[in-house]
């Protein structure tokens, strides 16, 4: 027989069992297994939807099974709702006579939607189990979700099918809305409390001449392309306090409302904190920032300060923070992680940082932890003067070879110092703005390229101890009594925003 034959009648054959319509099953007899017992949904915001999670189930025996019921214990009634194998059920809820093969096994996907009246009042935790089969060979997965009512706030939406915007700059507009503090429904819009978290659609546009308060232990969590806005002539207030746990308490937290621990360290989930020009006053205390596009945009203010101390800023797509001719004080900041840099000041100004831990993780060739210029960096402005950019007990590193970007126009002042830094940066340069050892007038007892040994900067955790780079490198004068975690500094005091601490073992 010539081999085409051969395989005509291989192949053949091979149809024909392939295309059995039944399988010879045997019932089920409570022997799955499963990849997990328990299935944890994060933490979701009451009628928002969760991710979706999954549950694999095993069928380990030599038989081809079949399973009576796939359901939800909670039936009908229940807030969850799963798939088994793509199947959608009575409603997700309820599944019939679904067969598992031998060494074989199938995938459920389950979410929830559900509200903070549906959850256990002592706890806030809504749970139910899925259920295979009955009886002796009853099994079961658990699953439980944590819910959080919240305040919800959020453009309108006109019955034209626009949506309400806020103008940004040059014309241009955003969708978002103006915070009221009269709001029929929410009440004072302005004032943020820690009596709930609040989730923002769209950019809150703080109103001209208003003030938008955020108390301690506030959280806000921001939709993807949202953020919050301050106009002209407003202010805001972020009066964090210092924690005393892990769960910072009493910090004031702006983060994106992914709240499954996947997302926690993506960059980009929403859009900024920006303070827009003319902006007012504004101040920040214990407050941590976390995966935004900009963590802060300040833009030109008008003359008054803009204090920032005890602020974490982390994982920003782009800026840290992003100044354009302002005028900052900042104290115990500690930045990390930015596409394009963890602090930029452009476009002139005046800036004075004292303490603080700028370090950069992003692995790329055009990131730095700090850039400092007299010009718009998009260059389509004449240059404005750099008044002051002075930089005390700071750490400036991270994953390059040079963490400092210094650049000027000559048609503007471009005034600057470092006293007692640790700078990373290539030492055989010999561009004029860096030289670190000769320059008296803009550098003073400058650490460069030692390690400050971070206990973690991957996770966030840059954190120093007696070994470091840093360790007792900083000038008195300039001191600031409390660390970042109002730890009390001791003399000559470490460089960057952290006393130095024993590392956990």
């Amino acid at each position: 027989m010539r081999p085409i034959t051969v395989l005509f009648f291989i192949g053949l054959f091979i149809s024909i069992c392939s295309c059995r319509a039944d399988f010879e099953t045997v019932a089920s007899s409570g022997d799955l297994t499963f990849s997990r017992d328990t299935i944890f949904l994060d933490t979701v915001f009451t009628n928002i939807g969760s991710s979706t999670y999954r549950l694999k189930v095993y069928n380990k025996t030599k038989n081809d099974i079949n399973i009576p019921t796939i359901q939800l214990g909670q039936g009908l009634a229940s807030k969850y709702r799963m798939t088994v194998d793509g199947i959608q059920g009575n409603n997700g809820k309820l599944f019939s006579n679904v067969t598992l093969l031998a060494k074989d096994s199938l995938y459920i996907f389950i979410e929830t939607t559900a509200n903070s009246a549906d959850a256990n009042p002592k706890d806030f935790l809504y749970t139910d189990n899925i259920e295979f089969d009955s009886g002796a060979n009853l099994q079961k997965v658990a699953l439980v979700t944590l819910i959080q009512d919240a305040v919800f706030l959020y453009p309108k939406r006109f019955t034209n099918g626009t949506t309400e915007t806020v103008p940004t700059e040059d014309g241009r507009t955003i969708e978002g809305f103006y915070l009221d503090e009269n709001d029929p429904i929410n009440g004072n819009e302005l004032k943020f409390t820690n009596k709930k978290p609040y989730v923002i659609y769209g950019y809150a546009a703080v109103p001209e001449g208003k003030t938008a308060v955020f108390d301690a232990g506030a959280r806000v969590y921001f939709h993807a392309n949202s953020g919050l806005m301050v106009s002209t002539t407003a202010s805001i207030q972020v009066n964090g306090k210092k924690s005393v746990t892990d769960q910072l308490e009493n910090q004031v937290i702006f983060e994106g409302d992914r709240l499954l621990s996947d997302y926690d360290k993506i960059p980009g989930q929403w859009g900024a904190i920006w303070l827009k020009a003319g902006s007012t006053n504004n101040k920040f205390n214990h407050t941590t920032i976390k995966n935004a596009t900009i963590g802060l945009r300040i833009q030109s203010n008008d003359g008054t300060l803009t204090t920032i101390k005890n602020t974490q800023i982390y994982n920003s797509a782009n800026y840290g923070i992003y100044a354009q001719t302002s005028l900052i004080e900042g104290e115990n900041i500690v930045i990390n992680s930015a596409g394009l840099a963890a602090l930029a000041c452009t476009f002139g100004g005046s800036y004075q940082f004292t303490h603080c831990t700028f370090n950069n993780n992003w692995n790329s060739s055009s990131q730095v932890a700090v850039s400092v210029t007299n010009y718009n960096l998009d260059k389509t402005a004449n240059p404005i003067d750099l008044t002051n950019a002075t930089f005390n007990n700071c750490i400036i590193y991270g994953s390059y070879f040079n963490e400092l970007f210094l650049d000027k126009k000559a048609a503007a002042q471009f005034n600057y110092k470092f006293n007692n830094c640790l700078i990373k940066y290539d030492s055989a340069t010999t561009d004029p703005n860096y030289l670190f050892k000769t320059d008296a007038t803009h550098y003073s007892n400058i650490i460069l390229n030692q390690s400050p040994k971070f206990f973690n900067s991957n996770a966030n955790q840059l954190y120093i101890d007696n070994t470091s780079g840093a360790f007792a490198k900083g000038n008195s004068t300039y001191a600031i009594p409390l660390d970042i975690l109002s730890k009390i500094r001791t003399l000559p005091p470490d460089l960057g925003a952290y006393q130095n601490t024993v590392f956990p073992k």
